[in-house]
């Protein structure tokens, strides 16, 4: 009898010449329970650390950087959530307009994105806002910029545990038209439209760039599709915005993400959006 490690040496070895039998390419049984659930991690967390079972703020943004998180948190306007139970991110939360929003700093890629965003939703949030760092595929685009994804190309491997093969996901949820309102009352240029979700940003090549921009994609980043399979999935309100700040064929200072009070208008015009798409509902 081959041991546990001999038997999966094995499966590899006699799978190793027919790659499509790949498990991130075979079948997933999407419409059976997952055996491991947040709602397990969040009880496992409050009683390993004495926490009380609150919910999160109904509003909550994944902030890819965390700059912007550091900074609001240094200026006093975000403090520490500590109800918030999580083995692998810190909470911060404020209040605006009489609404209490959250932000988790450094929430990079979509497995890592996903993953928090399954714990706020069942954790009661109402509505979960990726804001990514990104990079430049329209030529047309000026740097920086901001992009609200209104659906992303599938070029990573999570949002197929959440939804059969597709070129590309919708973004799930009806915020959109609000986010771009609002986002552009803080004086950043705004555009909506397509995002290209790569798990493998060091990967990205110029052909590829070439094509998606023929195809009429506007930026890409690492979070959309995975967040916006997981939403269709859990009947989840998830959205995205992109802000785009570099580019292969930019000859100027790249990584521009603009000053502290951008971000906070930013954080500030999501949230806005946020409150009047909820208050639609």
């Amino acid at each position: 009898m081959l041991s546990h490690g001999a038997g999966v040496r094995a499966w590899i070895m006699s799978h190793s010449k027919h790659p499509m039998e790949s498990p991130l390419l075979g079948t997933h049984a999407l419409g059976e329970e997952s055996a491991f659930r947040p709602e397990d991690l969040l009880a496992a967390v409050r009683k390993l650390r004495g926490l009380p079972e609150h919910g999160v703020p109904p509003i909550c943004i994944l902030e890819f950087d965390g700059d912007l998180t550091d900074s609001l948190a240094s200026s006093g306007e975000l403090r520490p959530f500590e109800s918030w139970a999580c083995f692998h991110t810190a909470m911060f939360a404020g209040d605006l307009d009489g609404t209490q929003w959250g932000m988790v700093p450094r929430t990079i890629g979509g497995p890592y994105a996903v993953l928090v965003a399954e714990q706020l939703w069942a954790a009661g949030a109402k509505l979960i806002v990726g804001l990514s760092s990104a990079g430049r595929v329209s030529p047309q685009l000026p740097l920086p910029s901001l992009v609200v994804a209104t659906s992303a190309i599938r070029d990573e491997g999570t949002s197929l545990h959440y939804l059969a093969p597709s070129a590309a996901v919708p973004c799930p949820s009806g915020v959109t038209g609000a986010l771009s309102t609002e986002l552009e009352a803080t004086g950043w240029h705004v555009e909506s439209g397509t995002v290209w979700t790569t798990d493998a940003p060091y990967r990205e090549t110029l052909s590829q760039l070439r094509h998606w921009a023929a195809q009429g994609v506007l930026a890409v980043e690492m979070q959309a599709a995975s967040l916006f399979a997981f939403g269709a999935a859990a009947g989840a309100q998830v959205a995205l915005v992109a802000v785009v700040s570099n580019a292969v064929d930019h000859a100027g200072d790249s990584f521009d993400t603009g000053t502290p009070s951008d971000g906070r208008r930013i954080a500030h015009a999501i949230v806005r959006a946020g409150q009047r798409y909820l208050h639609s509902l």
